[in-house]
């Protein structure tokens, strides 16, 4: 249901829904003139066409507002609020080729129609295009550089395209106009999260939370728990996430971080309750079957565990449920298949040194200590370094 396949989920669905708003929500006309054809009738029914046109798409009646500017085009070819109408009308119904087609048409004719600009960074934003929207906006912003609108959807561009110090800038610049935007709160903490900086990011969702704690968002509430799971501060971040809870009962985001919290607590019992509400809902995710094993075996629960490792390798391998399987022969005292299970993993994966470590450690358990060397020397000649492996190989000799 979910279709989750990494270890973890991403922070939180929230850019789609929560960066700025659509631009015909905010640049639709507040006045269209008349057009000067020389025929003052001609004039005003192109005048109402246009406001017909406008309104069709307010309300969503796509197709209405096509037939309306088309109607307008047929009187006169080109005219700007037609044009960019029909950009608009083909953006809503995702056409975004289309509409580049209609804004450009536009821009011919009257080069600084910001209407038909905003559009046309709009359609490139959306087809990822974030370089060429990029170039739109900070045109635009050359002459109005406090038009919070495009100044958050530059920042959010920069963000994309992972070029921080810009996109910082920008969001920074718009917290200057206005210090409550929640566009620029969100991409702040979007941006740091993004580059591992958990405490800044906890900063701006938390400012973003305490501007209306009872109807924050939900994403913003597993955001702030999310920094806190990446903080090892997992005792602050349950409170976020059971908010979260009480909204949506069966959220993903809040769940999985409930159940993290609880393991990182090593509330391994609280993990299990939260796992399983998951299965609940997605019995074949073999990434929380998994997680669920490990709880299990770490209270040794070990035949409870046996089970969940095996229904995540019934649906396809996973090498975390498999290393769950060798760690539990290595509890039981099963050392000779546990040493057996973790070298078929690592003729499969040599570069993983988790499981040159458990191997050592079976080794260990053996008395074979030069066995245990050998299995952490052998990883050292793949190349990659880990301080983990260094470490053990200090102790043991």
């Amino acid at each position: 249901m979910f279709g989750i396949k990494k270890s973890e989920p991403s922070p939180m669905p929230i850019e789609e829904e929560n960066e700025t708003p659509d631009i015909q929500e905010i640049y639709l006309p507040d006045e269209i003139k008349a057009a000067d054809t020389g025929d003052s009738e001609l004039n005003e029914k192109i005048a109402e066409l246009s406001k017909l046109g406008y309104q069709f798409l307010k309300e969503g009646n796509v197709e209405d507002s096509i037939n309306s500017f088309e109607e307008v085009l047929s009187i006169d070819p080109d005219n700007n609020y037609a044009l960019v109408g029909l950009g608009d009308a083909m953006r809503k119904n995702h056409d975004y080729q289309k509409a580049i087609e209609f804004y450009n048409k536009c821009l011919e004719f009257h080069e600084n129609n910001n209407y038909a600009l905003f559009g046309l960074a709009d359609c490139y934003k959306a087809l990822n295009q974030f370089t060429k929207a990029i170039q739109i906006w900070e045109q635009y912003l050359k002459h109005d550089d406090k038009n919070i609108t495009v100044l958050t959807r530059v920042a959010d561009a920069y963000r994309k395209i992972r070029i921080f110090k810009r996109s910082k800038e920008i969001y920074l610049r718009v917290l200057e106009l206005e210090n409550t935007n929640p566009y620029a709160l969100i991409g702040l903490g979007h941006l740091h999260y993004d580059y591992k900086e958990y405490k800044e990011a906890l900063h701006y969702w938390t400012r973003m939370y305490n501007q209306n704690q009872e109807s924050c968002d939900i994403r913003v509430l597993t955001s702030l728990g999310n920094c806190h799971r990446k903080l090892k501060t997992y005792a602050d971040g349950i409170p976020y996430f059971n908010k979260a809870l009480e909204r949506d009962p069966v959220n993903f985001y809040a769940l999985f971080g409930m159940a993290d919290c609880y393991r990182g607590l090593n509330r391994q019992k609280e993990s299990i309750y939260f796992w399983n509400k998951i299965l609940d809902i997605d019995p074949e995710n073999k990434v929380i079957l998994t997680r669920a094993g490990d709880a299990y075996r770490n209270i040794r629960e070990f035949e409870k565990a046996k089970e969940y490792y095996n229904k995540a390798l019934d649906i396809d391998f996973d090498i975390y449920a498999a290393l769950g399987l060798a760690l539990l022969c290595k509890d039981e005292g099963k050392l000779d298949e546990a040493v057996e299970r973790l070298l078929n993993l690592i003729r499969g994966d040599r570069k993983n040194y988790r499981l040159y470590v458990d191997l050592a450690d079976c080794y260990l358990k053996m008395n074979r200590k030069a066995d245990a060397i050998a299995a952490l020397e052998d990883f050292q000649k793949c190349g990659i370094k880990s301080q983990v492996v260094n470490d053990l190989l200090d102790r043991i000799r």
